[in-house]
C-alpha cells in the first residue's frame, strides 16, 4: 500500500482578487488520475465564500499533475461549488463557454519577487532607487539579474509538473520576471496558470521571498507595471486568412460597454498602468494595430506573414487577473463579432 498526497488548489472569495487557497488530502494507492480524485470540502465562512451557519462548500476537481517538489504527490485545481452542487458565484472557470477548446490560450504572466524585510523588489535598496529602467531586461550578471534562482527552480518545477511553460525572462524593472504558458483549451491554460502561480509562490515562501502581482506595485512611478497578456486564437483567426475578418473581430471589442465588461475583469487597480504610457493603452481608450504594442490589441507580425493566419495579443489583462474570467469574456467577445 502506498500513501499519496493530494493537494487541492482552489480560488477563495478575496476581493479585488482573488487568492489561492490549498490543503493536502491522504489518498491510499491512488492511480494518479482526475476522475479518481474524490469531490471534498472546505469552510467557505474563512475563505469569504459563505457564512458560519451554513459554511459548507464544495471542491470538484478538473485538472491534475504531478506536484515535483514534492515525494508522492499530485497538484489538483478546483473549482468552488456551492453545497448544492451549482457553481459558486466565485468560480470563474465555470464562466467559460468553450467546451470544445476551440479557442487556445497563451498567457503571460509578469510578476515581481519582493522583499519581505524593506516591502520593495528585490534588487531595490532600502531607500531610494536603483538605476533607472534598461538593463534589467532580458538581463544577466548580479548587477542587473535578481532572484534567479527562485525563477530557474520555478521554471523547472512547471516542466517535471507537465506545465506547457515556453520560457522565461527577466522584465523591464528590476526584480521583475515573467513565465509564459500556452494550452489548447481556455480552461486548460487557466488551469496551468494557476497552478505555476501555486508552485512559484511556494517556491518563493521556500526563499523567505514573496511574489507581488499586483500590476503597480511601486505606484505612480516611472517603474512598468505588471500584465498578464492574453494571446489567443480560435478556428476562424488560425484559418481564415483574412485582414477584413481579423479588424471585425477587433471591432468587436471596441463598444464602450465591451471595454467596461473587459476591464472589470482585467485585473484590479488597472487604471495604474493602462495609462497610456509604458507601452499600453489609457484604460478608456480602444486601439488595435500591427506590432503594436501600445494598442489594446496587439496584431503580430507573425499572424500577417502568415497570410492573416494566427492570433491576437489582448494587452490589457494585468498580473492580478484571473485568467479564468480573462478567456471567458474574451470568447465572448470574438463569438459575438459580425463576422
Amino acid at each position: 500500500m502506498t500513501k499519496s498526497k493530494l493537494e487541492y488548489i482552489w480560488l477563495d472569495g478575496a476581493q479585488p482578487a482573488q487568492q489561492m487557497r490549498s490543503k493536502t488530502r491522504i489518498e491510499k494507492d491512488f492511480s494518479g488520475k482526475l476522475e479518481d480524485c474524490p469531490m471534498w470540502s472546505f469552510d467557505g465562512s474563512s475563505t469569504q465564500q459563505a457564512e458560519g451557519g451554513s459554511s459548507d462548500c464544495l471542491l470538484k476537481p478538473v485538472f491534475i499533475c504531478v506536484d515535483p517538489g514534492r515525494r508522492d504527490a499530485y497538484l489538483v485545481m478546483c473549482e468552488v461549488l456551492a453545497a448544492d452542487g451549482t457553481p459558486h458565484s466565485t468560480n470563474g472557470r465555470a464562466t467559460i463557454n468553450d467546451d470544445d477548446n476551440d479557442f487556445w490560450f497563451g498567457f503571460e504572466q509578469e510578476y515581481f519577487l519582493w522583499d519581505n524585510d524593506i516591502q520593495l523588489p528585490l534588487g531595490f535598496p532600502a531607500s531610494g532607487y536603483p538605476a533607472p529602467q534598461g538593463p534589467y531586461y532580458c538581463s544577466v550578471g548580479a548587477k542587473n539579474a535578481f532572484g534567479r534562482e527562485i525563477v530557474e527552480e520555478h521554471m523547472d518545477l512547471c516542466i517535471d509538473a507537465g506545465l506547457n511553460i515556453e520560457g522565461i525572462n527577466a522584465e523591464v524593472a528590476a526584480g521583475q520576471w515573467e513565465f509564459q504558458i500556452f494550452a489548447k483549451g481556455a480552461k486548460s491554460a487557466g488551469d496551468q496558470i494557476w497552478v505555476a502561480r501555486y508552485l512559484l509562490d511556494r517556491t518563493a515562501e521556500k526563499y523567505g521571498v514573496s511574489v507581488n502581482y499586483h500590476c503597480k506595485p511601486l505606484g505612480a512611478t516611472d517603474w512598468n507595471g505588471s500584465g498578464m497578456h492574453a494571446n489567443f486564437s480560435n478556428e476562424v483567426l488560425r484559418t481564415c486568412g483574412s485582414r477584413e475578418t481579423y479588424e471585425k473581430i477587433c471591432e468587436a471589442f471596441a463598444p464602450a460597454d465591451v471595454i467596461k465588461k473587459c476591464i472589470d475583469v482585467y485585473g484590479p487597480d488597472n487604471h495604474m498602468r493602462l495609462t497610456g504610457l509604458h507601452e499600453t493603452q489609457a484604460i478608456d481608450q480602444f486601439s488595435y494595430g500591427i506590432s503594436d504594442r501600445g494598442a489594446s490589441i496587439r496584431i503580430p507580425i507573425a499572424t500577417v506573414e502568415s497570410g492573416w493566419k494566427g492570433w491576437l495579443e489582448d494587452r490589457r489583462p494585468n498580473s492580478e487577473a484571473d485568467p479564468y474570467k480573462v478567456a471567458a469574456v474574451i470568447i465572448e467577445t470574438v463569438k459575438g463579432a459580425a463576422i
